[in-house]
């Protein structure tokens, strides 16, 4: 009987969800300086997952509307980058087409901030195209409901 190997730890994804952890438990300035340890730890030419993971967190941290657009589209041009096999090996990985839904997203609130409903929706219909890749679960659920919901604020406001 073969032994199974258990996928080796990726402690930079575990210190992101540690830092994420603070984030959602109200400690967003250590969250924030967690994460810019990371990014100073990995640097722009770290680990593509990593980086695009890490730049999509710092985005959430921000105090300033365009230095989370920043942030965001820093995100965004990263995940272009990501190919299947790069993400192979990272077995508790998405797939890169199910980040892009809230990449977008993202992207789409970001622009509502600062004013710029028309590139607010685009996104939003970027967003909105790229839901397929969602799995029928808790986080597809969530990222479905906040299109909607800044959808409907579009529409409104």
């Amino acid at each position: 009987m073969m032994e199974q190997q258990e996928a080796p730890e990726d402690v930079v994804m575990t210190r992101i969800g540690q830092a994420m952890m603070l984030l959602h438990g109200g400690d967003r300035e250590e969250a924030r300086n967690r994460f810019a340890l990371l990014w100073a730890e990995i640097g722009e030419h770290g680990d593509t997952l990593h980086r695009c993971t890490l730049a999509h967190c710092m985005a959430d941290v921000q105090d300033d509307p365009a230095d989370e657009l920043a942030w965001d589209l820093r995100a965004l041009s990263v995940a272009d980058g990501l190919s299947e096999d790069g993400l192979g090996r990272y077995p508790q990985a998405p797939a890169v087409r199910a980040l892009y839904p809230s990449l977008h997203l993202n992207l789409a609130a970001d622009y509502v901030k600062l004013h710029r409903p028309a590139e607010a929706r685009r996104h939003l219909e970027r967003a909105r195209a790229s839901t397929d890749a969602l799995v029928d679960d808790g986080y597809g659920h969530g990222v479905r409901a906040a299109i909607d919901r800044l959808e409907r604020t579009l529409r409104t406001g």
